[in-house]
């Protein structure tokens, strides 16, 4: 093992929190599993409306992955919003942010869907359509996560003006 792997073997993963002090690890997990709940709870929620989403549009073999893109845009929009609520209006709840933010809209949105429709349509020969759904979803997503942020805080100052 190199150095720097040592290194960041040793790294404590909380600053504050002393793991070689019994009472402190217990602290941890305590105040750990609520966050993992919430996290479990609506990736199960999000996850969900996808697969609801998938079976109402489904994407037929070869096709543009349509359902899996609007997915994806959607969610981002979604979190655009969410954040700047949540860090320019609302002080919610600790648990909100990782239920959510985390669970339902990272079970919502899906990398992984993404990874294999690109890789489906590679196999299938159709390369071009991958690539072409490879950046169509990261320029439409990367917008829609900017604009609806954008936008939101601009209602919230309209508003509170």
């Amino acid at each position: 093992m190199g150095e720097a792997e040592s290194r960041v073997l040793h790294e404590p993963t909380d600053p504050d929190v002393d793991l070689h002090v019994r009472a402190q690890r217990r602290e941890l997990r305590r105040g750990q599993w609520p966050i993992i709940a919430a996290v479990a709870a609506g990736g199960a929620v999000g996850a969900c409306a996808r697969y609801g989403a998938a079976l109402l549009w489904p994407t037929g073999a070869g096709a543009f992955p349509w359902t899996t893109f609007w997915v994806n845009v959607i969610g981002c929009a979604v979190i655009g919003v969410f954040m700047a609520v949540i860090t320019d209006v609302w002080a919610a709840h600790r648990l909100v942010r990782p239920f959510f933010g985390t669970g339902v809209l990272g079970g919502f949105t899906t990398f992984s869907t993404y990874a294999v429709d690109i890789e489906r349509l590679v196999e299938r020969g159709r390369a071009a359509t991958g690539l072409l759904y490879l950046a169509a979803t990261m320029v439409a997503a990367l917008a829609a996560v900017w604009a609806s942020a954008n936008l939101t805080r601009r209602v919230i100052e309209w508003r509170q003006s």
